[in-house]
């Protein structure tokens, strides 16, 4: 297996889109973070594919934008500042990743701000052209404060 993954391009046009996917796959994350702070729902769900999985029942958009907007309760203000980001390819159409973050959040119960590390683990899938989180999960070591919760 290469650097990037078990996904080997062997044309001139799979080396040009094994070039320009990984650039695609990053604004995925750069998107999500500004939306998410911002309370944009609808903009975070967008960047899923649209039958995505959440939690274990739930699928769809309208699930996924249901579950943030509970989920973003917990906080009055969120700042997350992403870090680094690797990309895998299985084949030409299917990406995993690790994204690092560092979050600041304003807990609206006191008031107080908590700043904490978390990864999200990415699952990414190129629908119709365009690039999209097909699951994305957090992990948050045990050590740093913030919530648990792993969104879809």
């Amino acid at each position: 297996m290469g650097r990037l993954g078990p996904w080997t391009p062997m044309t001139v046009e799979e080396r040009l889109d094994r070039m320009e996917s990984p650039v695609k796959i990053r604004q995925l994350p750069y998107r999500y973070v500004p939306a998410l702070d911002s309370r944009d729902m609808d903009a975070v769900a967008d960047l899923f594919v649209a039958d995505v999985r959440v939690g274990r029942d739930a699928f769809g958009r309208a699930a996924l934008h249901r579950w943030y907007t509970e989920a973003m309760r917990a906080s009055r203000t969120t700042i997350h500042q992403l870090t680094n980001h690797i990309v895998d390819f299985d084949d030409a159409d299917h990406a995993s990743g690790v994204v690092y973050c560092r979050d600041h959040l304003e807990r609206p119960s006191t008031g107080h701000w908590e700043v904490g590390e978390l990864q999200y683990w990415d699952s990414n899938l190129r629908v119709n052209g365009e690039w999209c989180f097909r699951r994305r999960k957090f992990h948050r070591p045990a050590h740093c404060p913030g919530p648990r919760t792993a969104p879809a």
